[in-house]
């Protein structure tokens, strides 16, 4: 009897699709400028994406800078991408310096004294990034001190660094930079008076009532229009009209801090961050601030006054009123930048310190150079050794000044 053929039984076994593994992570050196030009969009995404509450890194204040301060720099920016995503930035510049009269090779973020704030900008929940941004700085041969200045004391890279550099073996510093006063403006601008010395707000009326009386006081706020350039002018000559334009050191005295600020006005205008702020008395500017108006807060960059109105303190009045219509206007923040002073400590005692980062290259010079920084200077400064040596360079200097016949001063 013939068997029937019987057909195979094949068990069905479900396709699964491989999955397609992430890319890993690259990071890419960025050293001509039209490559830095070109990332402009990146760069503001990932700006939003780190959460970043400061104009201070978003891609139009760094090229202004660059462009008005950056010559004998080279550009030095990581950016860490994965895939099409750009993960993080570490804007960086090398420059020839000296440190203690010692030539070196720096490189740092795009600083100098018109920069309140500076960082890497990592995207949230990327910290990964750190050890990348590390390894390739630590691969850059050609610098003697990496310098990282004022990073606040909430930054991730101020301890992610540090630590990053010590398991390498690498001398690090933190320098304390000073902090900034601010005011939080949760609370109605009435409670807000009410916490200021009691001193400050009798004042603050009774130059008010005197201002008054050569003519209404009223704030007159630029943000941008056919208005701009010649009120910025209007507010550099009052920047310059004080103690500043005397002293060498008000806008108008440097050629490129003046192009500085008057590229950034423009730029900021079309953003519409920009905020140019005169206190007038009979429409005659009394006094006058640069401001920056940015994610709901108000960053002043410099402040100045008319010196015939020195007796109304004039600055003071104009931070009242420009205080006042922050509040009314639900600004979460008014950031003064810089250092504490006494006229800021007038209006608030919260304040937000920065740091300066040093990591030293593992090598004669670098160790020279920790050890100059962080540990000669230091006891010098704490000794009578330093005083008297101040004294001696002081004598010197009075001896020559009298010599040559030029004044000292």
């Amino acid at each position: 009897m013939a068997l029937a053929a019987v057909a195979p039984v094949t068990a069905s076994v479900p396709f699964t699709a491989e999955p397609n593994p992430l890319p890993k992570p690259q990071v890419r050196v960025i050293s001509e400028f039209q490559e830095f030009l070109n990332l402009e969009p990146v760069w503001n995404d990932l700006v939003d994406r780190a959460g970043v509450t400061h104009p201070f890194l978003e891609h139009c204040w760094i090229r202004t800078w660059w462009e008005c301060f950056g010559h004998g720099t080279l550009l030095h920016i990581l950016v860490v991408s994965e895939g099409p995503r750009t993960l993080a930035i570490a804007p960086l510049i090398m420059s020839r310096t000296k440190m203690y009269g010692i030539p070196i090779r720096r490189l740092g973020f795009f600083y100098n004294s018109h920069v309140p704030r500076a960082d890497f900008i990592v995207a949230h929940g990327r910290a990964d990034a750190y050890e990348l941004i590390w390894k390739q700085i630590r691969a850059a041969y050609a610098w003697d001190v990496l310098q990282l200045c004022q990073l606040t004391e909430s930054s991730q890279t101020l301890g992610r660094l540090q630590q990053l550099a010590r398991e390498d073996g690498l001398q690090t510093g933190l320098w304390k930079s000073g902090a900034s006063p601010r005011v939080q403006l949760g609370r109605g601008w009435d409670e807000y008076q009410q916490t200021l010395p009691a001193k400050h707000r009798s004042n603050l009326r009774n130059r008010f009532k005197r201002l008054n009386q050569v003519g209404p006081a009223e704030l007159d706020t630029v943000t941008g229009g056919e208005r701009r350039p010649a009120l910025l002018q209007e507010g550099l000559r009052l920047e310059s009209a004080a103690w500043k334009g005397e002293a060498g050191t008000a806008i108008l005295a440097d050629r490129d801090i003046t192009r500085f600020y008057e590229l950034l006005s423009q730029r900021a205008a079309a953003h519409g961050w920009l905020r140019l702020n005169f206190l007038r008395a009979a429409g005659r500017a009394v006094a006058f601030d640069y401001s920056l108006e940015y994610r709901n807060r108000i960053f002043l960059l410099k402040l100045g006054y008319d010196p015939e109105f020195s007796p109304y303190s004039p600055s003071n009045l104009l931070l009242a009123t420009a205080l006042k219509q922050a509040f009314a206007q639900g600004v979460a923040e008014y950031d003064f930048l810089g250092e504490e002073a006494e006229w800021k400590r007038c209006w608030t005692s919260d304040v937000q310190s920065n740091y300066w980062l040093y990591v030293f290259r593992r090598s004669v010079k670098g160790r020279l150079l920790y050890g100059l920084k962080f540990q000669l200077v230091p006891r010098l400064r704490n000794s009578s050794m330093l005083k008297q040596i101040t004294g001696v360079i002081a004598g010197l200097r009075a001896a020559v000044m009298v010599k040559s016949g030029r004044p000292n001063r």
